[in-house]
């Protein structure tokens, strides 16, 4: 089929204003033809979820839930959440002992028996293109768009989405995105990439991530990429100020007011790297200037009297993150911060899950037509 103008279309990158929010920018990017879509605006209602939608999803390395709570947030219902690490697997049925959690790597998981899902959608490892790696890519064992690409010959689901780091759009990965692309365009599905950031969306973080969507070239003309909030997101004192005051810190009120910038991007590292601090050294100086210790994390908000930079607790960067105060994770703190780190927004995932819902309720809608 016919694409959209998509050489003119620019990616969306992370530039920084006054509070760090994010605007249109000149692509950064050549390869125009892995994005055909234009951002088009959220046709779906409720701001705290909607009612379901009938759309059902077969999410997998759904982590601690933030994709799986945004797709449920926009109404689209899980058949199977597929995750290899137990307290990630913990987490989900914890917060929702209804959800069909299927602890199995990925890569010997066979998705027969899901045939007529609606959605394939998940974040694969992000270290084999991450930027903080090696970027080792296909040598990498962590690797798993093989897997998906198998996973979605066998379902044949009308659409896929799948986030990842922003290393993946690097030129040395340009040939992998071509060939990933053309996997799918065999298949019969409309494929592209797009770099948003979680602040496009209220998520009060700089979080740089690429989407990857494919859908059904007979439904693709109806998809359009999600636009940006045009309210910006708080800042880290606007959001944590009641959290970071919780045991009475005299200097919270302060604190609150000099971090008065929306968070640096949170670090979750990986099974063979990262511990419970907020990541590397550059990671941790731009913590530090929003008065935040990044050496470690605290078990409970700062006491009365202290006196020096506070740490934050999981419960605090989950916030960060997009998570409800609700949402519980399970282990000790390194195996929860892990989780947090690691997971995407939940109100990013569901902008671009209301976008999918809006495209495939107009395909029903012509399909009954």
């Amino acid at each position: 089929m016919k694409l959209k103008k998509s050489e003119k279309t620019p990616i969306r990158m992370a530039v920084k204003t006054k509070r760090r929010h994010v605007r249109e920018a000149p692509a950064l990017f050549p390869e125009m033809s892995d994005n055909p879509w234009f951002s088009g605006p959220r046709k779906t209602g409720g701001e705290h979820g909607d009612s379901m939608s009938g759309l059902t999803t077969l999410e997998v390395c759904a982590g601690a839930g933030g994709q799986a709570l945004g797709y449920e947030q926009a109404g689209i219902e899980h058949t199977a959440l597929v995750e290899l690490e137990g307290h990630a697997c913990a987490t989900l049925r914890l917060n929702r002992p209804h959800w069909n959690v299927i602890q199995q790597n990925l890569d010997t998981f066979s998705a027969s028996a899901f045939k007529g899902v609606d959605i394939i959608s998940g974040g694969l490892p992000c270290p084999p293109f991450s930027i903080a790696g090696k970027q080792l890519g296909t040598k990498d064992e962590r690797n798993l768009f093989p897997a998906m690409i198998r996973l979605v010959d066998e379902v044949r689901p009308r659409a896929v989405m799948i986030e990842n780091v922003r290393g993946i759009l690097d030129a040395v990965f340009e040939d992998y995105r071509q060939y990933v692309g053309a996997q799918l365009l065999k298949l019969g599905y409309q494929p592209g990439w797009k770099l948003m950031n979680a602040s496009d969306f209220g998520v009060p973080q700089l979080r740089p991530r690429v989407v990857f969507v494919a859908v059904r070239q007979e439904y693709s003309e109806h998809f359009e990429w999600p636009e940006p909030s045009k309210v910006s997101p708080k800042t880290v004192g606007e959001v944590l100020y009641d959290l970071i005051a919780a045991n009475g810190w005299s200097r919270a009120r302060a604190w609150s007011k000099a971090a008065d910038e929306i968070a640096p991007t949170i670090v979750g590292g990986s099974h063979k790297h990262g511990g419970p601090d907020l990541g590397p050294t550059r990671a941790r100086r731009a913590w530090a200037t929003l008065g935040v210790d990044g050496l470690g994390l605290a078990n409970e908000a700062p006491s009365r009297d202290f006196n020096a930079a506070p740490r934050l607790t999981v419960r605090m960067v989950a916030r960060l993150q997009g998570f409800p105060d609700e949402w519980q994770f399970s282990g000790g703190k390194t195996a929860a911060y892990r989780q947090v780190g690691n997971a995407f927004p939940p109100p990013f995932a569901k902008a671009i899950a209301e976008n999918l819902k809006a495209c495939l309720a107009v395909s029903r809608l012509v399909r009954v037509g």
